[in-house]
């Protein structure tokens, strides 16, 4: 048998002479190897990728919700009288960052498959950390709402494109736990984000004449622009570019994505036009579009996470201190049921037992005046949502494979209109109806069971696909149908 660099090295000259060839050549190269032999190459290439691709991803997500989030720990020190800001101004001063950010997405991420990751996604962290500093020259309400949506529209092409890079170097079964590792930057965010906050506004306030909230914005934003001249250099791009692969492990690299979704990774296969009417037209979105909007929706309540924990009675730098140990929880609970929906290769029913879990974490916290039933109530709220909501984007990257371009797409589509939830979940929490909040914490559950049962909805959806496949496999002994991208490799199946 000749070995698998040979086979591909012949694919290659072909190529290049311009014989027709196709991807059935590098599919065969790796594909009778021994199981033993897999596992050795997927050990030693995944600990190459986690190493060079998670550490930078999960501190630059980091510091884009610390910088899209400290806001909550701003409104805590002086921020609302130093700026005039009355009624429901501060909700507006939140919400209007996504008006940008919605704006951006898309075409951020059509345009990502088109131009080096490190490079774009480095350089639109250089400039949101810059506005995010600049928040602290604002004089008025009117300067910080237009700040707010410059720093969305920036911050926009981050989350989507490094969901689509990773998506370009893992598995379906293994982006779940990394997408896990990479989203607990927001949880690390709201639990460093508080302690960092607590340690401003209660040191820093007034020195050299300057508010404390002023400061917090100066200090976060600053680190932001310092780690993002290393991204731009560090961070990887995709397996066939990639100087720290050799050549056998860009080509093992390539052809895991070809065994796991039937097509390898190219940039410049599909149309960025074409791309987005293939989602489209792929009914799928839709209900994916609708469970990423309501999921986001559910746990609107971190962007009022500090006053709604002020609830319990407690100052402000101590009610920062309190809401560390909620997030840091939640950043293991995620670890464990991303990885146990990895290894099972299940959603959908991950994600029903957590929504739940939300629900009565919402329940809790509305009906009882009780402290420590309260705070167990709030502990639940973001463990069940948030770490639901981290195998739901792995789900959306799962579903639509390939080619990159409409995987590009949908991820952008999926996370540009899910993400107008937080235009009008912002005004859930008004701070009038504090200290129970009963009506956000009662919609916050209603639009939890919701998202559960889309997730039943989506995973019924998908068995029905599957048994599509196996009834098509079944008659041909191939598994293959030309008119779907995403069945053309032998037991491919959707997952539930």
């Amino acid at each position: 048998m000749s070995k698998p660099t040979e086979i591909f090295a012949e694919y290659q000259d072909d190529v290049q002479k311009g014989q027709d060839s196709d991807q059935d050549a590098i599919y065969q190269a790796y594909v009778s190897q021994s199981p033993e032999w897999h596992r050795k190459m997927t050990r030693k290439l995944l600990w190459k990728v986690d190493i060079h691709l998670l550490p930078f991803l999960v501190v630059m997500y980091l510091l884009n919700f610390l910088d899209r989030n400290n806001l909550s720990q701003a409104r805590l020190g002086s921020l609302e009288k130093d700026l005039g800001m009355k009624g429901t101004d501060y909700n507006l001063a939140t919400s209007i960052l996504f008006i940008g950010y919605l704006l951006m997405q898309l075409p951020s991420n059509l345009l990502l498959t088109r131009v080096r990751p490190s490079l774009f996604l480095g350089t639109s962290m250089a400039i949101w950390g810059v506005i995010s500093a600049c928040q602290a020259a604002t004089q008025s309400f009117t300067g910080l709402v237009l700040a707010r949506f410059f720093l969305g529209f920036v911050e926009a092409p981050f989350f989507p494109g490094a969901i689509m890079l990773m998506s370009s170097w893992y598995t379906r079964k293994e982006l779940s736990h990394r997408i896990a590792w990479f989203y607990s930057g927001s949880s690390l965010a709201n639990a460093f984000g508080g302690l960092i906050g607590a340690g401003v506004l209660g040191n820093l306030d007034g020195v050299h004449g300057i508010a404390g909230w002023r400061w917090l914005f100066i200090i976060e934003g600053c680190i932001t622009v310092g780690i993002s001249l290393t991204s731009t250099l560090l961070l990887p791009n995709y397996p066939a570019t990639t100087p720290w692969l050799d050549e056998t492990e860009k080509l093992y690299a390539q052809w895991r994505l070809i065994h796991d979704a039937g097509e390898a990774d190219e940039t410049t296969s599909t149309s960025m036009k074409d791309a987005v009417l293939m989602v489209f037209a792929d009914k799928r979105i839709y209900l994916f579009i609708l469970l990423q909007h309501t999921s986001l929706l559910s746990q609107n309540f971190q962007y009022f996470f500090p006053t709604i924990v002020q609830t319990l009675g407690y100052g402000n730098i101590e009610t920062l201190l309190i809401t560390a140990p909620v997030w840091i929880a939640t950043f293991l609970v995620s670890l464990v049921v991303t990885w146990t929906s990895g290894i099972t290769n299940d959603r959908g029913l991950h994600i029903i037992l957590l929504m739940l879990v939300s629900v009565v974490g919402c329940i809790i916290c509305t009906a009882t005046t009780n402290i420590g039933a309260k705070f167990f109530g709030m502990f639940l709220m973001p463990m069940g949502a948030v770490s639901a909501y981290q195998i739901i984007i792995a789900w959306v990257a799962n579903s639509f494979p390939r080619p990159l371009v409409k995987r590009s797409a949908a991820i952008a589509i999926a996370n540009m209109i899910g993400n107008t939830a937080s235009i009008y979940g912002s005004y859930m929490w008004p701070s009038s109806s504090g200290p129970r909040y009963i009506a956000g914490g009662s919609a916050t559950a209603g639009v939890a069971l919701l998202v559960a049962i889309l997730a039943f909805v989506i995973r019924m959806v998908h068995a029905k696909m599957n048994k599509k496949l196996d009834a098509a496999q079944g008659v041909r002994g191939d598994g293959e149908d030309p008119d779907d991208l995403e069945a053309r490799t032998a037991g491919f199946r959707y997952i539930l």
